[in-house]
């Protein structure tokens, strides 16, 4: 199930090019290809005469012709061409979806199109902000349910095992988590005081010797997520603010959007508070997060097909608190919104069958 009533990363901008895209988006299928003037479009992949993809066709101009028998449609879904035909055939639509570009992603609106609102976009804080350096990230496709990935967001305790080379070290072990639930999200945090710094960030600190870290496991509706990394010299760590000139900040946006029950496409870029124009640093940083995320990528799909083929009970540990206060929140909206379009749907076919009457 999903929330459908959000906005979802639908591709990079730099994957629209000149050609169709074709996508699969909460398991309903899409086209995606850019107008003349660059305005990118994302449409129903599936012809309404014979469902073929419309992918499988071609543009003509800033319209999608079918490759089947050359119905043409324009950006807003509307039949354009139906060669052979006198007139345009009775349903001869497909469904057009709100796009919007922010942080060199390709947004898309799944639900109501009246309701989509490109202000509501995840906010970004630092974007365009000189004092801050950004790595461009990537995306990759993880085969497991998009809720083992918010799972994964809202557990600061993994790194310790799955990220051993990486993100975690013996530090992140014991440490009890805190947890904050909100009207937007969920937070999972903690700090750890006078630890070695884990690998991954000790190439990039600019103080030497033990610190204060703090981890911030941020997951929003109805699924992205702010990981913050704070890294400052040991006795110097506090949430007042930032005591020490040389404190590491790193934030990495993570935006999950499902493909279906059973896959899911991973977006992520980062910000960071240190040299902001070093090619080299952001080579570094991008080789070495895919490198991490890869990890999650290989035991996040073993989870998905671990808990899809169970054979007895599996538990839940203290770590899971955060996980599953964010799945029981999302479950409510989903149920909500579920409930309001059966609704909505009732009301309309009484009001065709009082008109047909």
């Amino acid at each position: 199930m999903f929330l459908r009533n959000a906005w979802y990363v639908a591709a990079e901008e730099s994957e629209l090019g000149e050609g169709l895209y074709p996508s699969t988006i909460l398991g309903e299928q899409i086209v995606l290809y850019r107008k003349a003037d660059g305005t990118p479009v994302a449409l129903e992949d599936a012809c309404p005469h014979r469902k073929l993809p419309l992918s499988m066709g071609r543009k003509r101009g800033d319209d999608i012709e079918c490759g089947y028998h050359g119905l043409t449609f324009d950006c807003s879904g509307g039949c354009v061409r139906a060669p052979g035909n006198s007139r345009t055939p009775q349903g001869a639509k497909v469904r057009s979806y709100p796009l919007a570009e922010r942080y060199g992603l390709i947004w898309i609106w799944m639900g109501d199109a009246e309701l989509a609102d490109p202000a509501t976009i995840f906010q970004v804080e630092e974007w365009g902000d000189p004092a801050w350096g950004i790595n461009r990230g990537g995306n990759m496709t993880v085969e497991c349910n998009y809720l083992y990935m918010t799972d994964n967001l809202l557990d600061p305790a993994h790194v310790a095992w799955v990220h051993q080379t990486s993100f975690g070290n013996a530090a992140c072990e014991d440490e009890p988590l805190k947890t904050i639930v909100s009207d937007g999200g969920v937070i999972v945090f903690r700090w750890m005081r006078n630890v070695e710094v884990a690998p991954f960030y000790a190439q990039f600190v600019k103080f030497s010797g033990r610190c204060d870290r703090k981890q911030h496991y941020e997951v929003r509706y109805p699924s992205h997520a702010i990981i913050k990394s704070l890294f400052t010299p040991a006795g110097t760590g506090s949430d007042e603010g930032v005591l020490h000139d040389q404190v590491f900040l790193m934030n990495s946006y993570n935006f999950l959007t499902p493909v279906d029950e059973s896959n899911t496409r991973y977006f992520w870029f980062q910000m960071r508070n240190f040299d902001q124009d070093s090619q080299e640093v952001s080579r570094r940083f991008d080789e070495d997060v895919r490198f991490a995320f890869s990890e999650d990528q290989v035991i996040l799909a073993a989870v998905h097909r671990g808990m899809a083929n169970k054979r007895t009970p599996n538990i839940d540990l203290a770590s899971d608190s955060g996980p599953l206060r964010f799945r029981r929140a999302l479950d409510k909206q989903i149920a909500q919104e579920t409930s309001s379009r059966l609704i909505s749907l009732a009301e309309q076919g009484a009001e065709s069958a009082k008109l047909g009457a």
